[in-house]
């Protein structure tokens, strides 16, 4: 069933827009990502311009991410105070971003630009991901090293503005989630992108926050990052087709809940090393 979007200005398939919402919702359920980074680049495939995107799957992104956040909320998975900090950051960021994005699309270049962002981050991220994640299920064999590893300190200890952050048992500075925040913030509107593929592992790795209540956590932010970008794209690059939005927020609630449900059955490290395998993917394609 072919319908025209009017902000996009081509036509498209209905089902197959619902398919892709409910397929990127049931990820980001799964693994506390909001799904732009594969959502993109497949409206970018069909024909859809980039900086229409962009722009609206930002707002497919915050419906989705919130369906997330209420499926994890049940099982108490999320860590308000670090969120809270998190999207302190990242609302700054969206806002330098958005500017960012409106000069690069002012000269011409916002396809290209786009596409390079995601082969460079996508490609970095991914790679490190999955070596990480062989090595902690290699790791996971020899209990002696896992206790090892869990002694170990980094830098993030010896920073100021240090707080108690309960929900992930932690207490650690403030400064390292403001500055996570905001480069979330620049990515979710350059590249209409929740940012999940780089936040859940800086959360894990750079933060130490448990697994358990990283996705949870992850998908607090990106819900009101990206409701914040969508805001602004709209208002100042008038790139948000709302009919587009609708409909892939329709299947991208669905299966966001569906997905929550699933991630209850999968380890941490299966978690990790799949989101790691599907990022590079991704790569491979663009």
């Amino acid at each position: 069933m072919q319908i025209f979007l009017p902000i996009a200005d081509v036509p498209v398939d209905l089902f197959v827009l619902l398919i892709l919402g409910a397929a990127v919702g049931f990820l980001s359920g799964v693994f506390g990502i909001g799904g732009g980074f594969l959502m993109t680049p497949l409206l970018i495939f069909l024909g859809i311009p980039a900086a229409v995107a962009v722009a609206t799957e930002a707002n497919q992104i915050a419906a989705s991410s919130f369906s997330g956040v209420l499926a994890h909320l049940k099982r108490r998975a999320v860590d308000f105070k670090m969120g809270n900090i998190l999207v302190v950051g990242g609302l700054v960021g969206s806002a330098v971003g958005v500017e960012i994005f409106r000069i690069i699309k002012s000269y011409g270049q916002i396809e290209l630009f786009v596409s390079l962002c995601y082969i460079l981050f996508l490609g970095s991220i991914g790679t490190l991901m999955f070596l990480e994640s062989l090595s902690t299920i290699q790791r996971a064999r020899k209990p002696q090293d896992i206790l090892k590893h869990r002694k170990k300190h980094n830098w993030i200890h010896g920073l100021p503005f240090k707080t108690k952050f309960k929900g992930s048992k932690l207490y650690i500075s403030a400064i390292p989630p403001v500055v996570i925040g905001f480069f979330i913030g620049i990515l979710a509107s350059i590249m209409g992108v929740g940012g999940g593929f780089i936040l859940i592992p800086a959360m894990i790795y750079i933060l130490g926050m448990p697994t358990k209540v990283v996705i949870g956590t992850s998908l607090y932010q990106i819900m009101f990052i990206t409701a914040f970008t969508t805001f602004m794209h709209a208002t100042q690059n008038k790139t948000v087709d709302l009919l587009l939005a609708l409909i892939l927020i329709v299947g991208g609630v669905l299966g966001a809940q569906l997905g929550a449900r699933v991630t209850v059955k999968l380890k941490a490290e299966e978690i990790r090393i799949l989101l790691a395998i599907i990022v590079l993917l991704v790569c491979l394609k663009l």
